[in-house]
């Protein structure tokens, strides 16, 4: 995807933990959508620092969706994905996106990886792997000023 690009449709999961995305809740604030995997091993690593932003920039308006996107077939079992998610305290909606449809819409190709809309739904940050908050981190904080 590139910059400015508009979000593309979160069509295509299979179901949705926790919650589904609230477009009236997303509308006119900053979005961090994220895809991973139960598999990656750096999506664990880097799960406490989206936790972290939770607790810093939620109260500022920011929205947080979790795309849980399979790299491998034993990534599809749900129970393991539900588990997951209460380990590393994902409790925004999280997509079960098994067939890649969101991932492809965002063209994505790697785990993890972060994609910052603005508050009219533009991109303006994505980054990926192991050091991609880190580079997200200057743009999240002017969005959330």
């Amino acid at each position: 995807m590139r910059l400015h690009t508009p979000l593309p449709p979160l069509d295509g999961a299979a179901e949705w933990l926790n919650s589904k995305p609230d477009p009236d809740a997303i509308q006119g604030h900053p979005l961090l959508v994220y895809f991973w995997a139960i598999s990656c091993h750096i999506c664990h690593t880097n799960m406490p620092k989206v936790n972290k932003w939770r607790s810093e920039f939620v109260p500022k308006g920011l929205q947080l969706i979790s795309i849980h996107c399979p790299r491998m077939k034993t990534d599809t079992d749900l129970e393991k994905v539900r588990n997951a998610c209460q380990r590393y305290g994902i409790v925004e909606p999280c997509g079960i996106d098994n067939l890649h449809k969101i991932k492809r819409a965002f063209d994505n190709q790697v785990w993890p990886a972060y994609f910052l809309f603005d508050t009219h739904g533009k991109l303006k940050g994505r980054a990926a792997g192991k050091t991609g908050l880190s580079l997200l981190e200057p743009i999240l904080g002017k969005l959330c000023e």
